[in-house]
């Protein structure tokens, strides 16, 4: 009896970054707000883990700001308004408008069933980007150029799908990728 298949597309992180001010006195930041921990000897930012929405700031003494830890990009603008409202009751200033904006999405997508990643890397070869070399990592890498986004490909028929700045892009790039392995016959 042959085993069902469940194949689903999954978010496991979303990154987002910009410019939230000038200019950030870390100092300041790390004795002012919080939950934030700063040590210049093993990270130039400080390092702030926000409760509601969960997620994490990398903050720089450039102004820049690095979002991570989104499942759900309904998430990111609570988020922004939470931090700069954090700020703003600390006496920090920051731009009346910041733009933040998604730099890549981490999702995994299970195809249901095993996959032969010597017989993929063959298939696919001549049109692909693909590298295989199970003695140093167990996964088959391929990347894609339109949308681009890079696929870590296990035996498993799990994957790991990266580089994408909307879902729109993932899901399309998801497409194209199963309908190379398709056409070669490795699905």
């Amino acid at each position: 009896m042959k085993k069902e298949s469940k194949s689903y597309l999954k978010i496991e992180n979303i990154v987002t970054s910009g410019s939230l001010a000038a200019s950030f006195n870390l100092e300041l930041i790390s004795r002012t707000i919080p939950d934030c921990k700063f040590n210049k000897e093993r990270f130039l930012g400080v390092v702030f883990n926000m409760p509601n929405p969960k997620a994490t700031a990398l903050i720089f003494s450039s102004g820049r700001v690095v979002l991570t830890g989104f499942l759900r990009h309904e998430d990111i603008p609570v988020a922004v308004q939470n931090l700069l409202n954090t700020f703003n009751d600390s006496g920090i200033v920051c731009h009346d408008k910041p733009e933040v904006r998604v730099k890549n999405i981490v999702c995994t997508y299970a195809m249901g069933s095993e996959c032969n990643l010597t017989r993929v890397l063959t298939a696919l070869m001549d049109s692909e980007r693909v590298e295989y070399e199970p003695e140093t990592f167990p996964g088959l890498v391929c990347r894609i150029t339109d949308p681009k986004l890079v696929f870590l490909l296990f035996s498993s028929g799990k994957m790991v799908i990266t580089g994408g700045t909307t879902m729109e892009n993932v899901r399309k790039g998801l497409g194209i990728f199963l309908e190379k392995l398709g056409t070669a016959g490795v699905l």
